[in-house]
C-alpha cells in the first residue's frame, strides 16, 4: 500500500455552495426565498419564540412542589391474599409472591397491607408491611423481618 492509495472510509459530503451564480442551481436567492427576516444574514427568531404569542413555558401552570419522575409505586398485597395462597409455616418473599402471581416482576417494591384476616403462621422477609399487617402476622405467630 502506498501513500497515494489511502482513502477515507466514508467520503466527505461536499458542502453545497450557495449563491454561486444562476447556473449552479442555487444562485440569485441561494435557497432563502425572496425577502424577509429569514433571508438576511443572522436572521430568524430564537428557539421557543412563537411570534409574540405567550410562549409555552409561560403558559404552563406554575405549581409548588416537585413530582419525582423516577418514583416507583409499590405493588400491594393484602393479608387475605397471603392466607389464600400460602400454607402454615411458609416463607414469604418477593420471589414467592411472583411464583404465586400475586405481584408482577416489573419492580420488587412490595408492601403487605392489613386487608383481611390471617390465622396461619408466615415468615415475611424483604417486604414492607403496614403497622396493622405486622401486628396481625405477629398475633398469628408469624414473623416480619
Amino acid at each position: 500500500m502506498k501513500l497515494h492509495e489511502l482513502a477515507p472510509r466514508v467520503k466527505k459530503q461536499a458542502k453545497k455552495r450557495l449563491g454561486q451564480g444562476r447556473a449552479s442551481g442555487q444562485g440569485t436567492y441561494a435557497g432563502r426565498g425572496g425577502d424577509g427576516q429569514n433571508s438576511r444574514s443572522g436572521g430568524g427568531v430564537r428557539p421557543g419564540f412563537e411570534g409574540g404569542q405567550s410562549s409555552l413555558i409561560q403558559r404552563m401552570p406554575k405549581l409548588k412542589g416537585f413530582k419525582n419522575p423516577n418514583r416507583v409505586e409499590a405493588q400491594t398485597v393484602n393479608l387475605a391474599d397471603l392466607a389464600e395462597n400460602f400454607k402454615d409455616g411458609d416463607k414469604v418473599n418477593f420471589e414467592a409472591l411472583v411464583d404465586k402471581s400475586l405481584v408482577q416482576k416489573r419492580n420488587d417494591k412490595v408492601k403487605v397491607l392489613g386487608g383481611g384476616e390471617i390465622s396461619i403462621k408466615l415468615e415475611l422477609t424483604g417486604l414492607a408491611t403496614s403497622a396493622s399487617a405486622k401486628a396481625a402476622i405477629e398475633k398469628a405467630g408469624g414473623s416480619v423481618a
